[in-house]
């Protein structure tokens, strides 16, 4: 299969903003990228790494916003955490996906931080369960079947979802750790991590291969989402990049392969989680990544959302040809 390639979108931070959001997706659309993907949160607190600024819009209306003003590319959300209740996230992207009348993927996980689960009371709950129970559920609903479901966290009955989806929604499990390639194995259609270095990345896709035979299932896709950033230089490149929160993040990464010395201390030894240097630099690690069996790569540009529309240009017509 080829890789495909994605785009997250500057719906958060300080520069989100409707104009550079309409005119980034209809640039991506005309230069060939495959979908435009967004994050999810409830309280959005940023990353140390990615700035101070707490605007974030709500995802699935962001994209619906995106779809009505583009025409064919493909749409996502990675990922999609669990505090919506199941009935209105099934009920939320079966509509998106009739109204768009296009193809739209679905990235789910636990969350990564407690305070957005204590404000609504669930700061208790097991979230990779309820994720788990929140996506069967929502599959089981865009089958057009009336639905009864009776458990500890949801109970009903008689419950069906009109229209249904226009298109199947792939399922993406994300997560870096050993326990997301399990449950991308049991239950979902793909595996996607954020940012994952290439040594943990290539340890990861193995154990999603090898499970997947284990299971006796078709091999379950990859995919990646590295923080970009593309330049004249490879200094230029990584000089417009938190390089000392990236490395801080890193290092609070449990999961993560580490370096010989068992703290990441320098930008080199995050590889794969950050592409950053010139188009032939980031050719290189775009070839590194499908070498290793990635099936959808998303450039993650957060750090060059100041010039993502050059950034975009830069990308389709020096790299993408070369790796299509």
């Amino acid at each position: 299969m080829a890789t495909r390639f994605g785009l997250l979108v500057p719906h958060f931070g300080q520069e989100a903003q409707q104009d550079l959001l309409i005119e980034g997706a209809q640039l991506a659309e005309r230069l060939g990228f495959d979908s435009l993907w967004v994050r999810d949160h409830l309280v959005f607190h940023p990353h140390g790494m990615e700035g101070t600024d707490r605007t974030f819009t709500e995802p699935l209306v962001t994209l619906a916003y995106l779809a009505a003003k583009t025409e064919r590319i493909g749409i996502g959300a990675a990922t999609i955490i669990p505090f919506r209740h199941p009935i209105y996230l099934a009920y939320s992207i079966a509509s998106l996906s009739w109204l768009t009348r296009r193809r739209f993927e679905l990235g789910i996980g636990a969350g990564n931080f407690q305070h957005e689960f204590d404000v609504i009371d669930q700061g208790d709950l097991d979230r990779p369960a309820l994720m788990r129970e929140q996506t069967l559920i929502a599959r089981r609903l865009w089958t057009g079947e009336s639905v009864e479901w009776h458990s500890e966290t949801y109970n009903f009955a008689n419950v069906d979802l009109k229209p249904q989806p226009l298109f199947p929604v792939p399922v993406w499990w994300g997560g870096a750790t050993p326990a997301s390639v399990r449950l991308a194995v049991e239950f979902c259609d793909g595996w996607l991590p954020g940012r994952i270095t290439f040594p943990t990345y290539e340890a990861r896709v193995a154990k999603l291969r090898e499970l997947a035979a284990e299971a006796g299932k078709a091999p379950v896709m990859a995919g990646a989402v590295p923080v970009t950033s593309i330049d004249d230089t490879t200094e230029r490149a990584i000089e417009r990049l938190n390089v000392p929160g990236l490395i801080d993040n890193a290092n609070h990464q449990k999961f993560w392969l580490k370096p010989e010395g068992g703290v990441f201390t320098k930008i080199e030894e995050l590889d794969g989680s950050i592409l950053a240097g010139t188009p032939e630099d980031i050719i290189r690690g775009v070839r590194r990544y499908q070498e290793i069996g990635c099936d959808l790569l998303i450039f993650d540009f957060r750090m060059r959302f100041p010039d993502w529309l050059a950034q975009i240009k830069t990308l389709a017509r020096e790299v993408l040809p070369h790796v299509s």
